[in-house]
């Protein structure tokens, strides 16, 4: 009995001691074991990093090609704007070449018109500078003539319509110059030649001093065109109030000047119609009216063409009637003769 209580001794000292042991190196425990789930929750914040990284160098090279891209594209409008400039500039340059070229040649035409003439050398006309080789459309100077003793004019020459040769004597296309001019004016001329204008009374009696064909073009607000033609046409002097003789009418718009024949020409402030009312102030425009008019090729402009409330529009009573103004007209002149 006593050796069992001794054991028992014994073995309490073993085990205090060893618990003093323990309590004194507690580095020596044994760490235990993480679990699953935290090695989990490490690998997948891992992965979010190296997401997060491939996705900013995605975005990084998208930025890039993007300002790439947009480079390219400036590139390409820069060379297409000096593209465009180059155009522009070739364009210029063969519009001044042109230029040049015409005045080149209107300065041999003068030069040549200062020698000594005779009545066939003479620059009557477009129909002369036709004969003559000029046969480009465009402006022109009829130099001064000491033998026919008319001054320097200038006039739009027609070198295409129907074989050349034709001068304008009146166009109406733009509707910016007003037609309802005084004497003085219609007599001189007024407007712009490259333009709406009126050659001048004058100059048309000038122009028909010799036989002379008269062609009128016109144009609708349709588009749609139609000419009339007076095999003779002639105008007198001032002091025949540039009276109109026609005759040999031709053509598709229908006759609406035969009712104008042997008129004498008005304006709003020189009434030398053939009636009681002022067809001049009424029709506002110069013009060979009558009582008063089956046309009206120098009254008001009116655009998109119907004016049902006055019939003082550029009218031409054979096609549309009194109350359409017409788009475009042009009065021409040249020689009975003239061979193309």
């Amino acid at each position: 009995m006593a050796k069992l209580n001794l054991s028992i001794v014994v073995l309490g000292v073993t085990l205090l001691l060893l618990a003093e042991t323990w309590a004194q190196n507690p580095r020596k425990r044994l760490a235990p074991p993480k679990p699953a789930k935290a090695q989990c929750c490490d690998e997948v914040r891992s992965l979010k990093v190296q997401v997060a990284n491939l996705t900013s160098l995605l975005e990084e090279l998208s930025r890039k090609q993007e300002s790439d891209l947009m480079n390219v594209v400036r590139q390409i409008m820069e060379l297409d704007k000096q593209n465009r400039q180059q155009e522009a500039r070739v364009t210029e340059a063969e519009s001044k070449y042109s230029e040049i070229n015409n005045r080149v040649e209107i300065m041999q035409l003068q030069t040549l018109q200062s020698a000594t003439q005779t009545s066939s050398d003479a620059i009557y006309d477009c129909a002369s500078l036709y004969s003559k080789n000029y046969k480009i459309s465009g402006e022109y100077k009829l130099p001064k003539d000491e033998f026919l003793g008319t001054p320097e004019l200038s006039v739009f020459c027609d070198m295409e319509t129907n074989g050349g040769g034709w001068t304008l004597i009146q166009r109406r296309k733009v509707g910016l110059t007003s037609f309802n001019r005084d004497w003085k004016q219609y007599k001189s001329g007024f407007g712009s030649i490259r333009g709406d204008f009126w050659l001048g009374n004058d100059h048309i009696f000038r122009l028909t001093r010799q036989p002379t064909t008269l062609r009128i073009e016109m144009e609708d607000w349709e588009g749609e065109t139609r000419y009339a033609e007076y095999g003779f046409f002639t105008v007198g002097n001032e002091l025949n109030s540039y009276k109109l003789f026609l005759a040999n009418y031709s053509g598709n718009a229908g006759d609406s000047l035969r009712y104008h024949n042997n008129t004498n020409f008005s304006t709003n402030n020189k009434d030398n119609d053939k009636c009681v009312d002022d067809c001049a102030s009424l029709r506002k425009g110069g013009y060979w009216y009558n009582c008063c008019t089956d046309s009206n090729l120098n009254g008001v402009f009116y655009r998109y063409g119907e004016h049902l409330k006055n019939t003082d529009g550029i009218t031409w009573y054979g096609w549309h009637g009194p109350n359409y103004s017409l788009k475009k007209v042009e009065m021409k002149v040249r020689p009975v003769g003239f061979q193309p």
